[in-house]
């Protein structure tokens, strides 16, 4: 039998980490390799070991490739000749993105261009699942938000986003080839890097609660999001690549939650009166942003059965939990 080989571009990340896991429990005849520029890899090893076991993750190999580096993509697609390919890598921060646009936005749409031509240099043409972002849609759109809403970004790291989305349209003419977008809405782990807002709101109830901190500040409490858990987020992936179509699909929980709702949670966790640490300073806020936000995942549920499984309280009793230990 075949072994079945995919590429997961960016796979340490909280993303790569849990699709992984979701791959590797949907079949035993796969092959996963995952680009990494990182050359300590352990951690990554050991989140997938602790959600599917170490006998499965041993499918996993990781590889040190420059995806900016042209030939060196297409010498690495055409020595493995993928069926899949998810691609997750790039700068993922909003806010970095502010600091220096021309090299974000270049970076993005580099990595996506040099895949792209080496699958077409290479005549080989697998799925070929885009990251995309919720950034791209216009914060003047109804809501909920679905495949066809208004689309106009509000970042230099969504301006990235959406050139990518387009020249995928257009990419789908090519050999009839299976490429496809999933516009992902927030979503959030154990895995996600501090800096993010989440782990901001509970980190500072743990360092309150230990008395190593007085206050949590916060641009507003009134802006509402999206989230869903980056688990459920990785199952929807496995169904959109595994599906023959190239139908790009909104991801998300098409629920929406305020910021308010996440700290009233978290500090009730910890047995805290939020009004008595909490601070607010308007300036922490991005010009422009949408006060709300809520998806419309009407077309994945219909079209693969998929739904978030997660409510907020419990991806928030997982991260909590995560972090005390």
């Amino acid at each position: 039998m075949t072994i079945e080989k995919i590429l997961i571009t960016g796979i340490t990340g909280q993303d790569g980490i849990f699709l992984s896991a979701s791959l590797l429990k949907s079949s035993s005849n796969i092959e996963i390799y995952g680009t990494s520029r990182s050359f300590n890899n352990n951690q990554f090893f050991q989140k997938v070991e602790d959600l599917v076991g170490k006998e499965h993750s041993r499918k996993i190999r990781l590889q040190n490739i420059d995806l900016l580096n042209r030939g060196e993509v297409k010498n690495f697609l055409l020595d493995n000749k993928f069926s899949k390919i998810v691609h997750l890598s790039g700068p993922s921060s909003v806010y970095k993105s502010y600091r220096d646009p021309a090299m974000y936005k270049d970076s993005i749409i580099k990595q996506f261009d040099n895949l792209i031509e080496g699958c077409v240099d290479t005549n080989i043409y697998p799925i070929f699942f885009q990251a995309s972002s919720s950034e791209m849609f216009s914060s003047q759109a109804e809501l909920p938000l679905n495949e066809d809403s208004e689309m106009l970004p509000r970042s230099p790291y969504a301006e990235a986003k959406l050139t990518i989305h387009n020249k995928i349209q257009d990419l789908k003419n090519v050999n009839n080839w299976n490429i496809k977008s999933g516009i992902m809405f927030n979503h959030e782990s154990e895995f996600r890097p501090n800096e993010f807002l989440i782990m901001k709101i509970i980190d500072a109830a743990i360092s309150i609660k230990n008395g190593s901190a007085e206050k949590l500040t916060l641009g507003s409490l009134e802006y509402s999001r999206d989230w869903t858990y980056a688990s459920d987020m990785a199952d929807a992936i496995t169904e959109i690549i595994n599906e023959m179509e190239p139908v790009d699909y909104v991801i998300g929980s098409g629920t929406s939650h305020s910021i308010l709702d996440i700290v009233k949670i978290v500090f009730q966790y910890f047995d805290l009166e939020f009004d008595d640490y909490l601070e607010i300073d308007n300036t922490l806020l991005r010009k422009g942003d949408p006060i709300h936000i809520q998806s419309d995942p009407k077309l994945i549920f219909k079209r693969l059965n998929w739904k978030a499984k997660l409510s907020l309280e419990k991806i928030l009793e997982k991260i909590i939990l995560s972090r005390l230990n």
